[in-house]
């Protein structure tokens, strides 16, 4: 959070389609697919959750809206997601807590939290901050806490679709493989890692794989979220 001159990706690719980004990601049938990942998630009203590349606060609203009690935090890199988000709270009157921060450089405390969100995120990070980034996940999340992740499946997944090409074109979508994925999450220091299920967004066209890691019990002494 300190770091806010670093490059980033905007939320919705280049800053002049933001105000496209929430109806186009509706349309895709990114809100369904995340309401399943918080299903996935089992939620408890005390948990205190974060959402890592919040973008524009449709999960952590969610999130909030269905578990009024629980402590609910995003981060993104993104400042005019960001406000954006804000304001999406405040007309919902909805109290979720957006910081700005890398996922690389988690600016909380070991164990703050009992569950960390990353959805359509992880596919846009160089492959240097993938493994940088799950640590400090691991880091910040409470024994017992668990990671649940939604992203685009990687090339492994790739049928010879138009839209299937144009997506897997991406740089960052050449590593996503769920072999990659569950190597990662074992090496920064995560349990239980998983595929949990596959589904396919916009009418059967676009592949997209639903993740969870845990912590173990034993992983140490969990610590208050900062203010």
């Amino acid at each position: 959070m300190n770091d806010i001159q670093r490059t980033y990706l905007p939320a919705a690719g280049r800053d002049w389609a933001l105000p496209l980004y929430d109806p186009l990601v509706k349309l895709l049938g990114g809100d369904a697919a995340r309401r399943t990942l918080f299903d996935q998630a089992a939620v408890q009203c005390a948990h205190r959750v974060l959402d890592v590349g919040c973008g524009t606060g449709t999960l952590a609203m969610l999130i909030k809206r269905l578990h009024p009690d629980a402590v609910v935090v995003g981060l993104d890199p993104d400042p005019k997601a960001l406000a954006r988000a804000r304001r999406k709270a405040g007309r919902a009157a909805i109290a979720i807590k957006f910081d700005q921060g890398f996922s690389d450089e988690l600016p909380y405390p070991d164990g703050s939290f009992d569950r960390v969100f990353s959805s359509f995120m992880f596919h846009h990070l160089p492959a240097d901050q993938r493994e940088k980034t799950l640590r400090e996940i691991r880091r910040v999340l409470a024994p017992g806490g668990s990671l649940h992740m939604l992203d685009f499946e990687g090339l492994e997944a790739l049928t010879h679709g138009i839209l299937d090409r144009r997506i897997h074109s991406s740089h960052g979508l050449k590593d996503n493989s769920e072999s990659r994925f569950l190597t990662l999450t074992r090496l920064a220091g995560f349990v239980d890692s998983k595929k949990v299920m596959n589904r396919a967004l916009l009418f059967g066209l676009l592949p997209v794989t639903y993740y969870q890691a845990s912590v173990s019990t034993a992983a140490g002494q969990a610590r208050d979220v900062p203010a």
